[in-house]
């Protein structure tokens, strides 16, 4: 089924780059179309305590804080789609994205869908998410002052995440499955130089114990097959992230390792009237503020691109924005 409207801005995503953009949009009455997805809310969803996002003094959940965010923008008129996108078609404009058998329309389409960090698939370490197991140490270091924590990877992300955490951790045990790390070997070097991190090298993590909170990790060497319970109170995973763009391979222009390609200090994308933002083209910082200043970006880049194609440019760059 095709819609008969061709909106101006389609936004694909639901994490704060997606809810940014859709506010931003909103206000500049866009109409904009949120196709967030099932799983919206992104990582946040599973995330405990935040307290590094501007605006709650006293920290919030992660889900509320998604919600807040969702909220704010529907206030201002975003109509959202809770669906996944299932095709695209970006080879000329209006664009077209669909969602099983409905076709939407629009001028513009801001992506916005986010990364999702690779996780061990332990049925421990889905229970204990937000209760001990994270994904990012910056997010989460300071909840383990002087604690004992366990970082699993052998990349340069788990050395640089092992490295902050050790500014907060009485002691940090980094787990890799082999001998040789495929850090770089100044990352590698700097945690070895720091006596606050061990290494347990070709070894594997079998368990994350606990019940309401992490309390040991269980780790197999895969040489010996000995078996070793490490007292714990932090899981850190750091194996890499995975960037959400399979639906516009092909299409879009991406880095090796799948990320959308950006032109300069802009959200614009290879295709003229698609902006990309938030993690799905940011492998540097990925955090929900730089993501959230992201989606903003790409709104009001949006918006100047269709002011321009209706021949008032100037109008779009005069807009207010607060």
């Amino acid at each position: 089924m095709s819609t008969n409207d061709v909106r101006e801005v389609i936004i694909i995503g639901g994490g704060p780059a997606a809810y940014a953009a859709a506010l931003y949009s909103a206000r500049a009455n866009l109409n904009p179309l949120v196709i967030e997805g099932f799983a919206w809310g992104g990582q946040l969803m599973i995330t405990s305590d935040v307290e590094n996002y501007p605006g709650y003094p006293d920290g919030v959940l992660g889900p509320e804080m998604m919600q807040d965010l969702r909220r704010q923008a529907e206030r201002f008129g975003t109509e959202f789609l809770t669906d996944d996108v299932t095709k695209v078609d970006l080879s000329e404009r209006p664009f077209k994205v669909w969602v099983g058998d409905d076709e939407y329309r629009a001028e513009s389409v801001i992506v916005a869908t986010g990364a999702n960090a690779r996780q061990l698939g332990l049925d421990s370490e889905k229970k204990l998410q937000g209760r001990g197991v994270s994904y990012c140490a910056v997010c989460d270091a300071a909840f383990f002052k002087d604690r004992e924590i366990v970082v699993v990877g052998g990349g340069d992300s788990a050395m640089e995440e092992a490295t902050f955490l050790a500014k907060f951790a009485s002691k940090v045990t980094v787990v890799h499955r082999r001998e040789i790390f495929r850090a770089s070997p100044i990352m590698a070097d700097r945690a070895h130089s720091n006596e606050k991190i061990e290494f347990l090298l070709d070894s594997v993590v079998e368990e994350i114990r606990g019940d309401d909170s992490v309390t040991s990790v269980v780790v197999r060497n895969v040489k010996t097959g000995e078996v070793t319970e490490i007292p714990a109170d932090g899981f850190f995973v750091a194996i890499g992230h995975d960037p959400t763009t399979a639906l516009f391979r092909g299409q879009l222009d991406m880095d090796e390792a799948g990320y959308i390609e950006t032109k300069g200090k802009t959200t614009e994308t290879n295709i003229v009237g698609v902006f990309a933002a938030g993690d799905v083209q940011d492998h540097v910082y990925r955090q929900a503020v730089t993501a959230a200043g992201s989606g903003c970006m790409a709104a009001l880049d949006a918006e100047r691109f269709l002011a321009a194609q209706e021949g008032r440019a100037e109008a779009a760059l005069a807009a207010p924005r607060s």
